[in-house]
């Protein structure tokens, strides 16, 4: 339950922090601080586990038949990340305080931060596919909120933009690979990919499905050709970046390759396509981020290489290149983390990114430029910091005999030229900022940060000191169960010692800070050549394909949607008329089947023949809104009495509750429309339009003839049987609505309540001029509220809501429920406002129906929760019998709230519609107060 309530807590602390906000700053950034620190606490107790080597899974069954459960697990490499996502977040809350000004919403900052933790703590700790890609996705909404945080901004809209379209792109590809991969095994559960290596190296679908996970995982990560979209993600604001772009999204995608490492690699195809993208990467994040003047933009792409590196790393494929990779990934972190804080405080107290101006800060902010130099020396990999620990593990690695079989000699002149760029790049960021001569037009008068905006890059630094001079004392034990979590069994050999003797590799460390040094120094005539040259951009390469989609959608809905209704209903027709028709001429087997029809009788035959008559007639008379609405009603009370005569009363409540309603709302919007519709189209399109509705009902009536004429093997025997014990209830309709598939109509409410809030955000403030006169110039009745209408409106509420409640009470064991008694009271309530006007109903019942709405989704969500705390399906219900004096022996279950959620929803929903149309009517009469 820890695992379920640390991933839960950001989401629930976005709500309190929105909540503290009122507060001040101080109290939000407290608030949020404490959020990161209890979702820590609920972690605490079960680090003993992954550092005992078990791993620990926590699972709440949820559609166990579909292999799907709400499952999470903590092994060493989601400890690993848990700790990065958690320790890192908590520094930049902190960092955030300071960074921001006080026109910025601290709040709103805060909310977005706690919502994209609590997603990225779901993708590391998730051990279901399918709950890992709902998390995925949710990683790329909250930065697509972080990264567009100054929306009032340009380039952060764009950015915001590009990432969501990437990385959602890639989420897409996911998708498909982990039904591929879950297929190949059975299952979705990770532990049972995990074990299954050889099956799913050795299937058919392999390659395809490998092709679409690297595609999630490399649009994630910033990997070549997807590099692009990183650099413009820089548009968020320093925070934000230091977070995203150090310990979490971008980690993303190198997580997925760690997590999924045991099953996919080992083959050709792994090494070659994870490898060759890792390499392409590492060299083209490294040689553009030398020739980057923002300082940002250096550190976006060092971070593309840095990513690069990692996933050449796990491409490589041998269990220490995967151990080099993890312990890259702690390095990184920090360093990264730290210095996009101390690029933060340039900016913060400089005004401007620009290398070119930003010169001489050491004689400004010595303590700052200290804290960035350490850091930048780590991203280099000078010795006695942690990034010349994992760089040189790499370098090892790449000189191996397994990456000559595949790379030959390439690999190790590639891997030290990406190093000559890192030294090159990182002595800029140093040089360049901190010394080379004198400021040039600052915004700003450059000067030392607050004392506390400085302790979060302290924290980080002090970091890469110590892992760079006591590795094994400070991070082998967490690397050294990390690394088991991804290798999923015992750790290869490995030193983390400072110094292993004269080496290739140790050669290769020096050619890379000597050729580094002498790159920098030579860098003009680079910059010049650079300058001078156009070259490939994958950006704009993108724009053009996006212009080009964009225009593609531009037509598409211009040719559809021309305002022709009668155009989008013809294509709408004619598509489900060729698919059906395509489907039937696959499927070889006869139109009839071998079950004999019923006996037709007499009433059923008046019946139907009224179905069909208010139906053409409803048709015929479609100009006549009035008249087509009555004989509508028809239709819907025919239907109902079907219902009643195939022993379905709960469904025959329903449907006429259903037609009251919606033909008093359609009445009062139909009031504000012209009371005859357009004049009919020409003869051709009459018979067109014929001859499509003929052949469209045809086909609907072949699909019922065909479906009524074979043998029913119906589940209904399921839910007779279980309707009692499972669901404490006979009334087996709505047992199943509550219980069986309460989960479904959860979600009808949901949309119900969607489509509520649409339609008053349509209507709210609309002002529309109220016809003075009927079809016939006749004016219309001044009287708009009888008094007999009024009067006996007033004394039938009561005895409307009596019976309401009743049908309520009763639903579970005989014909009601929750829907069926909240569309009784919203037509109680209706009928006060046509009989007594808005003014006058207002005065006595709640004008705001948006909190009634959420009150019934919240006890609706929360009935489903609470199964949980009982180690339940969600949704699942629970009854009981109890006895009181006087009252006797009665039941209670949990599905009553359940149902009383529905009851709320419907009343709440219905109302906000009619309240607005209501008020529409009263402004467009003036209407007074009586």
């Amino acid at each position: 339950m820890n695992l379920l309530l640390a991933v839960l807590t950001p989401f629930a602390g976005a709500l309190l922090v929105a909540w503290v906000g009122r507060f001040g700053r101080a109290a939000t950034a407290w608030a949020a601080a404490g959020v990161a620190l209890t979702a820590l606490a609920w972690l605490a107790p079960l680090l003993t586990g992954p550092f005992a080597g078990v791993t620990l899974i926590h699972r709440i069954p949820w559609m166990p038949a579909a292999g799907l459960d709400l499952a999470f697990r903590l092994d060493g490499l989601g400890l690993l990340f848990a700790l990065l996502i958690l320790g890192i977040g908590l520094l930049v809350i902190f960092y955030a305080l300071y960074y921001l000004s006080e026109r910025d919403s601290l709040t709103r900052l805060y909310a977005y931060l706690l919502l994209f933790m609590g997603s990225m703590l779901g993708v590391v700790l998730a051990e279901n596919l399918i709950l890992l890609l709902i998390f995925w996705e949710l990683t790329s909404l909250s930065s697509f909120l972080l990264i567009g945080y100054w929306r009032q901004r340009q380039d952060a809209r764009r950015g915001a933009r590009m990432a969501l379209t990437v990385t959602g792109a890639g989420g897409l590809a996911l998708l498909a690979g982990f039904i591929l991969l879950g297929e190949m095994v059975g299952s979705y559960d990770l532990s049972v990919v995990l074990a299954h290596g050889e099956l799913i190296r050795g299937h058919d679908n392999y390659l395809p499905m490998l092709l679409l996970v690297l595609l999630g995982a490399f649009t994630k990560s910033a990997q070549f050709p997807f590099h692009f979209w990183l650099p413009h993600a820089m548009a968020a604001p320093t925070p934000v970046s230091s977070y995203l772009h150090s310990a979490t999204m971008v980690k993303a995608g190198v997580f997925l390759l760690a997590r999924l490492f045991p099953a996919l690699s080992g083959t050709d195809a792994w090494t070659y396509l994870v490898g060759g993208v890792g390499v392409a990467t590492l060299l083209v994040g490294a040689v553009i981020a030398l020739f980057k003047h923002d300082l940002k933009g250096l550190l976006a792409y060092s971070t593309i290489s840095h990513l690069g590196l990692i996933t050449a790393l796990f491409g490589i494929g041998t269990p220490l290149a995967a151990v080099a990779g993890v312990f890259h990934i702690i390095n990184h972190a920090t360093f990264k983390a730290g210095l996009f804080m101390a690029a933060g405080i340039i900016d913060h107290e400089c005004g401007t990114r620009d290398m070119r101006r930003i010169n001489g800060l050491w004689h400004y902010m010595p303590h700052t430029a200290t804290l960035a130099m350490v850091a930048a020396a780590a991203m280099a990999g000078v010795p006695l910091f942690n990034g010349f620990l994992s760089k040189e593990m790499f370098f090892v690695e790449a000189l191996g005999q397994d990456v000559a079989i595949h790379f030959g000699g390439l690999l190790p002149l590639a891997v030290t030229l990406a190093g000559i760029f890192a030294v090159a790049y990182s002595l800029r960021f140093i040089h360049d900022v901190f010394f080379n001569g004198d400021p040039i037009d600052l915004p700003k008068t450059p000067h030392e940060p607050p004392r506390w905006m400085k302790v979060p890059v302290e924290i980080l630094v002090a970091i890469c000191l110590l892992v760079g001079i006591f590795p094994a004392q400070t991070v082998e034990p967490l690397l050294a169960v990390a690394a088991s979590g991804v290798l999923q069994g015992p750790l290869p050999e490995h030193d983390l010692a400072l110094w292993h003797g004269f080496s290739l590799a140790l050669l290769m460390s020096l050619v890379a800070l000597a050729g580094g040094a002498l790159l920098y120094l030579k860098r003009k005539p680079l910059f010049a050549f650079q300058a001078s040259r156009r070259w490939p951009d994958t950006k704009r390469l993108f724009d053009w394909k996006m212009g080009r989609l964009l225009w593609l959608a531009r037509s598409l809905t211009q040719w559809l949607e021309n305002g022709s209704l009668q155009r989008q209903v013809l294509i709408l027709v004619l598509s489900a008329i060729a698919l059906g028709t395509t489907g039937m001429a696959l499927v070889d087997m006869p139109l009839t089947g071998t079950r004999p029809p019923m006996p037709l009788d007499g009433v059923s035959l008046i019946a139907g023949l009224v179905l069909i008559s208010a139906t053409l007639a409803t048709a015929w008379l479609h100009r006549e809104r009035l008249t087509a609405l009555i004989l509508i009603g028809a239709v819907g009370l025919v239907v109902s009495l079907i219902f009643v005569k195939f022993s379905a009363p709960d469904l025959a409540l329903t449907q006429l509750s259903v037609e009251i309603v919606t033909i008093v709302l359609l009445m009062l919007a139909l009031y504000f429309l012209p009371q005859q519709g357009h004049a009919d189209s020409c003869s051709p399109h009459r018979l067109r339009d014929l001859l499509v509705g003929l052949l469209a009902g045809a086909g609907v009536g072949s699909l019922a003839w065909a479906a009524m004429t074979r043998p029913l093997d119906s589940i209904s025997g399921f839910f007779l049987d279980n309707s009692v014990s499972g669901g404490g209830g006979t009334n087996v309709v709505n047992v199943i609505l509550v219980d069986f598939r309460g989960f479904d109509t959860f979600g009808e409410i949901s949309v119900l309540a969607l489509a509520a809030l649409g339609i008053y955000a349509m209507l709210h403030g609309l002002q529309l001029p109220a016809p003075r006169h009927d079809l016939h110039g006749r004016p219309w009745d001044r009287d708009i509220h009888p008094m007999i209408l009024s009067t006996f409106a007033r004394l039938l509420l009561p005895l409307a809501l009596m019976v309401s409640i009743y049908i309520f009470l009763r639903g579970h064991n005989l014909p009601g429920g929750g829907f069926i008694a909240g569309l009784i009271t919203a037509v109680a309530l209706i009928s006060q406002y046509l009989a007594n006007g808005v003014s006058w109903t207002h005065s006595r019942l709640p004008a705001r129906t948006h909190p009634i709405i959420l009150a019934g989704l919240v006890m609706a969500l929360a009935t489903g929760l609470a199964s949980w705390l009982f180690g339940r399906p969600f949704l699942t219900s629970a009854f009981g019998h109890f006895k009181l004096p006087l009252i006797g022996e009665f039941e209670l279950a949990s599905a009553m709230a359940f149902d009383l959620g529905v009851y709320l929803v419907v009343v709440g929903s219905t109302l906000l519609i009619l309240i607005n149309l209501g008020l529409i009517h009263r402004a467009s009469h003036h209407e007074e107060n009586p």
